[in-house]
């Protein structure tokens, strides 16, 4: 075999039947491991490609499982194709949840995987089989959305040793029909962390911050704009320069306009609510943004 990049990695493919989702996780002692490791296709699947990685495997892959093949139908085709494939990771699930982890004979100790419901994982010059016995315990375990449970697994792994060369990129990769940035795409969430000490740590804080400016509000939670909240937008943005009139309690149309025009230049415009509800993340972000001043 040729001399090639060798992703040792360990890393999470898996489907939330209920959202809809599907994503990869993965972590590396290997720079900008985001950019080879994730693949996945709303209503497709996911796909997983590490050790002397395939990338090729990422697009024909979906392709297949686009075209309805199983997890395990796709796998035995790429295999079937790839001379070198005894050198290959990759874990795979696909529209319906069915998942498949291959570890080829040559790749490094410790080197394995396992799948469960929905999910897939595997890596290679890892500390030991804990790491993804953890993976797959904690993935299990997990609530919230599938990103974070993802992270939580990538979490577990490390903690329970990990590469065993060390830790340098990180990457999350979730998808779902329509759930990009204004719901022009799929790519609901795409994370790196390409070269960190600390690099699923980083990753994490990111997916917080992705979650504050991107998730949208339960509707059950939105705060009325009544007098008093009016009251203090008005004040925030006059604070913010965005607004110049009187403080009333009247949300007006000047009103209206100068707060989101100040919630889309904050970077929350995925949260906004054209009606005359706020989400109380924003309100709390732009108070702690914009502090009444002390008298």
């Amino acid at each position: 075999m040729n001399a090639r990049p060798r992703f040792s990695t360990f890393s999470i493919v898996a489907y939330d039947p209920v959202a809809e989702e599907w994503g990869v996780a993965t972590q590396s002692k290997f720079l900008a491991v985001g950019s080879a490791v994730p693949w996945a296709q709303a209503g497709a699947g996911a796909i997983a490609t590490q050790s002397y990685a395939n990338t090729a495997y990422g697009p024909k892959g979906l392709a297949m499982l686009a075209s309805g093949l199983s997890a395990q139908e796709t796998l035995d085709r790429l295999l079937a194709g790839d001379a070198d494939r005894e050198y290959r990771q990759v874990g795979i699930v696909d529209a319906r949840g069915s998942a498949v982890s291959f570890t080829g004979h040559e790749c490094m100790a410790w080197a394995g995987g396992l799948a469960g419901p929905n999910y897939a994982e595997q890596g290679n010059i890892l500390a030991g089989e804990a790491t993804v016995t953890a993976m797959a315990e904690a993935f299990e375990a997990a609530k919230g959305e599938l990103a974070d449970r993802l992270v939580a697994a990538l979490l577990a792994g490390q903690k329970a040793g990990g590469d065993r060369r060390g830790q340098q990129s990180a990457a999350l990769y979730v998808v779902r029909e329509r759930g990009g940035y204004g719901g022009f795409n799929d790519r609901y969430i795409d994370l790196r962390v390409d070269d960190h000490a600390r690099p699923i740590l980083r990753l994490k804080q990111i997916l917080d911050l992705h979650h504050l400016y991107f998730k949208r509000p339960d509707p059950a939670t939105l705060v009325p704009i009544d007098a008093k909240v009016t009251r203090e937008l008005q004040r925030i943005a006059k604070r913010s320069g965005y607004y110049a009139g009187p403080i009333n309690g009247q949300y007006d149309d000047v009103t209206r306009k100068a707060v989101e025009q100040l919630v889309g230049m904050e970077n929350l415009e995925e949260r906004w609510q054209p009606d005359a509800r706020i989400d109380p993340i924003v309100l709390k972000y732009l108070q702690k943004a914009y502090p009444a001043k002390k008298s």
